[in-house]
């Protein structure tokens, strides 16, 4: 837990297209979204530009070890401290870490987000509540399918490959079973409004505490 003086640390996981955005989004209107700073894993893909981009873009990116989390930690552990973080910059259309870097600094409520924060426990120490999403397969890789083609420039059978290939067995071995981690469990996102009151209660009555 942290002390009376560090930003309240918020985690929230689930699979890659179960809604954390959404619920990321209602806990920053609760809070008051000038004060909240977002720590997003996915920044932090380790960088491969010795690769060509079809060898990037064929690399199992929901594996744990994809991700630089001892570099999360520590810019964790810096925003705890009240002190600046300078956070990677990923570009997800090939596959690559910028040179760019984007100076963050902590608000009074820090949110962590990502499909495997929890499968780390470093990570997880440093939280304060940890919120899993809970969202049915087919709808998680509808949206990941959507998101992917529109956000991304990926076609529909490179997306329907790596689900099957990596992204949905990855789930079940990593990030389905770091919901027993969780302090709170969401099924269907922020569509679930009696959940979402219950964790804003609960987020609001330890900010004031804070």
């Amino acid at each position: 837990m942290t002390d009376h003086h560090s930003p309240l640390v918020i985690g929230v996981a689930g699979g890659s297209g179960s809604g954390k955005t959404t619920v990321v989004r209602r806990i920053m209107e609760a809070l008051g979204t000038t004060d909240v700073t977002v720590l997003a894993h996915d920044r932090y893909y380790l960088d491969h530009k010795h690769l060509r981009l079809e060898e990037r873009g064929g690399l199992n990116y929901d594996h744990p070890d994809s991700l630089d989390t001892p570099l999360m930690v520590s810019h964790l552990r810096e925003l705890r401290e009240g002190r600046v973080a300078h956070l990677p910059v990923y570009d997800f259309r090939n596959h690559m870490r910028t040179q760019e870097t984007e100076a963050v600094r902590p608000g009074s409520a820090i949110i962590v987000e990502g499909i495997l924060i929890f499968a780390d426990k470093a990570l997880r120490s440093l939280m304060d509540v940890k919120v899993y999403v809970d969202t049915d397969s087919d709808i998680r890789f509808i949206r990941r399918l959507e998101r992917d083609v529109a956000d991304r420039g990926r076609t529909v059978p490179s997306v329907i490959d790596q689900y099957l290939t990596t992204v949905k067995p990855m789930h079940l071995e990593f990030i389905e079973p770091s919901k027993r981690y969780a302090d709170l469990i969401i099924p269907e996102g922020g569509h679930n409004q009696v959940a979402i009151d219950m964790l804003l209660t609960l987020i609001r009555s330890l900010a004031n505490k804070s």
